[in-house]
């Protein structure tokens, strides 16, 4: 008997201490409901605990054997669970073990009550009633726990808006007022872990021939690169952009609410008589989903030419330049919450000749420095839902805004 309540006591503690979290903090009705299950397991499991007493004792209450075996299976099956999910997405060695004690313990209790020759009145009714309850509880348990996390959600838009050129009144420069719009038009909000809008300045020149077959073959290679988006052509030759501006355009750390939006302007400035033909604009937002994590403040963490935790691999990168941020992620669920290891969303500006781009990643603290595999990467983008919005090129000749000048 005393082994026995050393199972199904620290059981009902344990599951009604992650029940309550989640029935007020899960992130998702799903999450809500697991809380409620934890919770009525661990009354459950309390109950098979003072069943367990009079079971072994006096025998005042008639079906207490039923109750200690409906609590030690409904512990025994908890306990596998939680198990699954220690191993599956648990870091914490502690909990492993515990729910392995744990499971081991449960299903000897659950032995060990039934060769009591426990009496079940209408045994198929409560055989019934106990498959059913389980069968839901493990479906809403996978649904939570396996399957939701490997869905991809919605993705906003972000779109671009040019206005019309502006010519300065001493005539020695121009402006381009850009309106940068992000539409959620989903049932889910997002964080926004980092954004950029960025300008090209390009040459544009015109061969008087047709240019030979291998320069178009050389113009295709460069495609390789995700920096170049240049078509092919005949007649234009090409001329790699340079950066003109440079900019985020929206806090990180904000978020955007389910079917809201979000709309900002921001102007590139150039001198009239400047080498460029045409402007190329890109705006981008890297975001994660609302219902998947929670997320402390970002806050700045150094820079690739000073100091701040930097990882290396950052710095190595000699010619492009990048601004570091960091923010504590919580886990949308108590269960991850306590047996994974904290985690942290790093977001990396960069930004150099070829434009900017946005890089983040979500990994344990001190990890930083590990390049993840792509195998990795699609794992954590899955699991957080952490997408990449983005536009561009939007291209405007300057041809007409030169001639004014």
């Amino acid at each position: 008997m005393a082994l026995i309540l050393l199972v199904l006591l620290p059981t009902a503690l344990l599951l009604g201490w992650w029940g309550i979290e989640d029935l007020s903090e899960a992130l998702t009705y799903t999450g809500r409901i697991t809380g409620a299950i934890l919770v009525l397991v661990a009354g459950l499991s309390l109950l098979g605990a003072a069943a367990v007493v009079d079971h072994w004792g006096r025998n005042i209450f008639p079906y207490s054997g039923v109750v200690a075996l409906i609590g030690t299976v409904a512990a025994s099956l908890t306990n596998a669970m939680l198990l699954l999910e220690a191993f599956r997405d648990g870091d914490s060695t502690l909990y492993r073990v515990l729910f392995s004690l744990l499971t081991a313990g449960s299903a000897w209790a659950v032995l060990t009550v039934w060769r009591t020759s426990v009496v079940i009145p209408s045994p198929k009714r409560v055989a019934a009633a106990v498959i059913v309850s389980s069968a839901l509880a493990m479906a809403n348990f996978g649904y939570q726990h396996l399957y939701q996390p490997s869905q991809h959600g919605a993705r906003p838009l972000v779109s671009i808006a040019v206005g019309k050129l502006v010519v300065s009144k001493d005539r020695k420069k121009f402006i381009v007022p850009v309106d940068i719009k992000i539409e959620n038009r989903s049932d889910m909000g997002f964080y926004v872990l980092g954004t950029e809008f960025h300008a090209m300045g390009e040459r544009v020149s015109l061969s008087r021939t047709d240019r030979p077959r291998e320069q178009w073959r050389a113009d295709a290679e460069t495609f390789g690169d995700f920096r170049v988006q240049h078509p092919l052509s005949r007649k234009e030759v090409y001329q790699p952009g340079q950066l003109v501006s440079a900019q985020p355009w929206m806090p990180f750390g904000n978020w955007i609410e389910a079917n809201d939006e979000f709309i900002t302007q921001t102007v590139v400035q150039l001198p009239i008589d400047t080498p460029y033909d045409q402007l190329a604009l890109y705006a981008s937002a890297q975001l994660a989903r609302k219902d998947r994590l929670s997320l402390e403040q970002v806050r700045l963490e150094g820079y690739s030419w000073g100091g701040g935790k930097v990882p290396q691999w950052v710095k190595k990168k000699k010619s492009i330049d990048s601004v570091a941020y960091r923010g504590r992620v919580y886990e949308n669920n108590a269960i991850d919450r306590h047996t994974m290891d904290p985690r942290y969303a790093s977001v990396y500006w960069q930004f150099g000749a070829h434009g900017a781009v946005l890089f983040a990643s979500i990994a344990r603290n001190g990890e930083e420095n590990r390049i993840p595999s792509i195998a990795e990467n699609l794992e954590t983008s899955n699991r957080y839902g952490l997408v990449n919005a983005e536009t561009g090129p939007i291209k405007r000749t300057l041809w007409d805004i030169k001639k004014q000048g």
